[in-house]
């Protein structure tokens, strides 16, 4: 991708936003697409109408761009990601991060559905990612460096914010008990990982594991962002068995059930968050 490929979807972006200029830019993981009932003064704009970006194929991911406010910030969401397991190279996977940097955004806010490998996890628990495991995949700032948005070699210390990381634990603590934080693995799916590699990546410090969100991360701290992750815990990794997840061959309705039943909670804490931004 070349700059005047973010610069055009940019461009059709604030064309059909008008004077609305997000502060936050949020995107949704599986079945966390609640947060549209939320949003103020709504401006839906469909993936496959914006030049350059792919179209999210997976269930659960609505496929749109939701602009407005919540709690009073103007914030852009999408509805929906792309996986590199879907067939897209990692430029387009991360294609919105760097038009979100066009719009003038500097705070991304990354959610995700994730299998839960730490053995205190339980299903329906809320993760906030304090850092990622990642070197099982190729990285996506391979090739040309675009140094419009960042350096060639990015540091990758302090990956995710740590005053803001800790202000969302503590808004999950105070909506419910399962708060949790941890390190978040990317596998490239779409397989489920296997009882051995959970062993591994257990062994190697890893509480969750999941097949998005380190791309995004690697592109946004590329671009200078504050980036903040929290992982719905929605299954238990392949080999774990715990009381309240019991299913033995893993599945995306799995997935989606865990999450349709957090969901409100979720919202709350994403709605609380997004307050921390009001006159920012």
């Amino acid at each position: 991708m070349e700059l005047e490929d973010y610069k055009k979807a940019s461009d059709y972006i604030k064309n059909k936003i008008g004077s609305l200029s997000p502060k936050i830019a949020i995107v949704l993981g599986s079945g966390l697409g609640v947060l549209r009932e939320d949003f103020e003064d709504l401006i839906t704009i469909n993936y496959k109408d914006i030049p350059g970006f792919p179209v999210s194929t997976v269930s659960g991911h609505a496929g749109e761009l939701l602009v407005g406010k919540i709690s009073g910030v103007s914030i852009i969401a999408m509805n929906g990601r792309f996986h590199y397991y879907e067939g897209y190279n990692l430029d387009e996977v991360t294609f919105p991060i760097r038009v979100f940097k066009l719009l003038g955004i500097n705070d991304i806010l990354l959610t995700n559905a994730a299998g839960g490998i730490n053995l205190d996890f339980k299903c329906g628990d809320l993760m906030v990612i304090n850092d990622q495991l990642s070197f099982f995949a190729l990285s996506p700032l391979r090739g040309k460096n675009l140094d419009e948005f960042g350096t060639r070699f990015p540091s990758m210390s302090q990956l995710y914010d740590v005053d803001l990381s800790k202000k969302l634990f503590d808004i999950i603590n105070t909506h419910t008990n399962r708060a949790k934080s941890g390190i978040y693995a990317y596998m490239k799916g779409p397989s489920y990982e296997t009882p051995a590699e959970i062993r591994a990546l257990r062994v190697l410090g890893a509480d969750a594991v999941g097949m998005s969100t380190v791309p995004e991360a690697i592109v946004a701290k590329h671009c200078g962002m504050r980036i903040v992750g929290v992982s719905c815990i929605t299954n238990m990794a392949a080999g774990i068995t715990t009381e309240d997840c019991k299913a033995k061959d893993l599945s995306h309705s799995e997935v989606s059930d865990t999450a349709d039943k957090v969901k409100f909670i979720f919202k709350d804490v994403v709605k609380e968050y997004i307050q921390l931004f009001n006159g920012y």
